[in-house]
């Protein structure tokens, strides 16, 4: 089996998931992420929602497959933690701007 090759913003993002510091530096200034039916707009709701969701589930990504799909990077993830229905196929959808992510959206 080989290794899953991700562009380098969205490799960091999975390599930085319980480390909302790190997560922050993935994002452009105005990035958006959409997850569990909310919006977080900018670096700071980003990182307080990251922080809280890992503190939260412990959750665990492992991205198992990517696609180019109108602009966006379309990438699969086996997650697993503390929440109800672990584990899960999450799918993050991506859109890259000057090698950061300005949005992400996560959906079942």
């Amino acid at each position: 089996m080989s290794a899953l090759t991700l562009p380098e913003p969205i490799a960091a993002y999975f390599a930085a998931e319980h480390n909302p510091e790190a997560l922050a530096h993935c994002f452009t200034a105005q990035a958006v992420m959409k997850d569990v039916g909310h919006t977080y707009r900018g670096i700071n709701a980003i990182k307080t929602f990251m922080a809280e969701a890992s503190a939260k589930y412990s959750a665990t990504s492992v991205p198992f497959a990517i696609e180019r799909e109108d602009g966006f990077q379309l990438v699969r993830a086996n997650v697993s933690g503390n929440f109800p229905g672990s584990p899960i196929v999450l799918s993050y959808r991506f859109r890259l701007e000057r090698g950061l992510i300005a949005s992400l959206e996560i959906t079942v």
